[in-house]
């Protein structure tokens, strides 16, 4: 094979679309790759995937609000009730557990009786299993965030009576 056959397959391949193309023969191996499409291809087919989960996410909490706004009455009650309980908040982003593993009993419920250093939840982060310790002591009155969602920083995590 000449270099006049192997740059006319080049361009054979290059019009078909085809990502890739081996070709083995009793002397030579060729391999002919266009990754210049294919790549940017398929960055584009993920990007509007991966865009369209937050604005999912981001939907839901707005309509969540929007209830509650639509009855003032009962949301003036909640924030003052609110103000007396002291916050468990998130010291990392990570993916919020409830429990150790999945076949053992939640670290805490409402009604929990907590101490400091007591373990109220596992938050993990790059693979690991972060036991977040209570700082408070107190009465759990309210689990603010599902087993198993994203946390952010900071973000709320339990209501805690401290009377």
């Amino acid at each position: 094979m000449d270099i006049k056959e192997i740059q006319s397959l080049i361009k054979f391949v290059a019009k078909s679309g085809a990502s890739e193309v081996k070709l083995e023969m009793e002397d030579i191996k060729i391999t002919i790759k266009t990754g210049s499409e294919t790549p940017e291809t398929t960055i584009i087919q993920a990007a509007p995937q991966i865009a369209a989960a937050p604005q999912m996410v981001a939907q839901a909490p707005v309509a969540q609000p929007a209830t509650p706004a639509a009855a003032p009455a009962n949301d003036a009650p909640a924030a003052e009730d609110d103000s007396k309980y002291i916050t468990i908040k998130s010291p990392i982003i990570g993916t919020f557990y409830r429990k150790p593993s999945p076949d053992k009993p939640n670290f805490a419920e409402v009604g929990t009786e907590v101490k400091v250093g007591d373990t109220v939840c596992i938050i993990e982060a790059m693979k690991l299993f972060n036991e977040i310790e209570s700082e408070v002591s107190g009465k759990i009155v309210k689990i603010l965030v599902d087993d198993s969602s994203p946390v952010e920083f900071d973000q709320p995590l339990f209501l805690v009576d401290p009377s």
